[in-house]
């Protein structure tokens, strides 16, 4: 081992000791070459392989609601889950690491798979003004530079907006969901997307119908395509 490589273990051991890591699912102390997840989380979390099934479930979801080139999740949305734990404290308790983190190991996923060929730019879905003011940071944000980090796929935060603030999808219907959110997005600026293939990503799809409306304001753009993907989806 070179003299600056094992300098930069034994800092890393020193720093281990003294702040010591852990994963953010389990509590658990992470060990040399693991990072925000320990490897047992990792092998725990329910995997959907939606990204290498054409006609998944997911795509079903949005079929007759809005037209997308394929979509796809990376884990169960499951009560009790890791994945859940995981995008709750992303969330709510603002640990930005595990969007990054999350952004990035899915985007490794899809790139190495093909599901990314042809995707243009990355467009994460946005929060309201007053709602990013409140937490601070938007979560589909932060897992889209994940993405592009891993990717080398540019990222766009700034083309779709949120105009008009919903009330909670908790209880509601799937009428009353789309009704919540029907109207609510508009593009700030169209001309950069144009003919593209744009990956709309969020953090978690439940019945779909805010990406449905995403995707319903992105496609008036002449010659725009879309495929979506999130971190977890509730779709089974």
């Amino acid at each position: 081992m070179s003299r600056p490589n094992y300098l930069i273990r034994v800092a890393d051991d020193f720093l281990s000791l003294v702040f010591p890591r852990i994963c953010q699912s389990c509590g658990d102390l992470l060990v040399q070459n693991e990072k925000v997840i320990c490897l047992t989380c990792l092998a725990d979390m329910p995997f959907t392989d939606y990204h290498l099934e054409r006609e998944n479930n997911l795509e079903k979801e949005l079929w007759g609601r809005c037209y997308v080139e394929k979509a796809a999740s990376m884990c169960y949305y499951r009560r009790g889950s890791k994945i859940q734990r995981l995008v709750h404290r992303l969330k709510y308790y603002g640990i930005k690491e595990i969007g990054i983190y999350l952004g990035e190991y899915y985007g490794r996923i899809l790139n190495n798979t093909g599901f990314l060929d042809n995707i243009d730019l990355i467009i994460p879905v946005p929060l309201h003004p007053s709602k990013l003011r409140k937490r601070g940071f938007n979560q589909s944000l932060v897992i889209s530079s994940g993405i592009s980090e891993a990717t080398g796929i540019d990222l766009a935060g700034d083309i779709l907006k949120r105009s008009l603030r919903s009330s909670t999808q908790t209880r509601k219907s799937r009428v009353e969901r789309w009704e919540n959110v029907e109207g609510i997005f508009e593009i700030a600026d169209g001309s950069g997307i144009k003919h593209k293939h744009l990956l709309l990503v969020d953090d978690v799809i439940t019945t779909g119908s805010t990406v449905e409306a995403c995707v319903l304001a992105l496609t008036k753009i002449e010659g725009v395509r879309v495929s979506v993907i999130s971190i977890a989806t509730a779709v089974q």
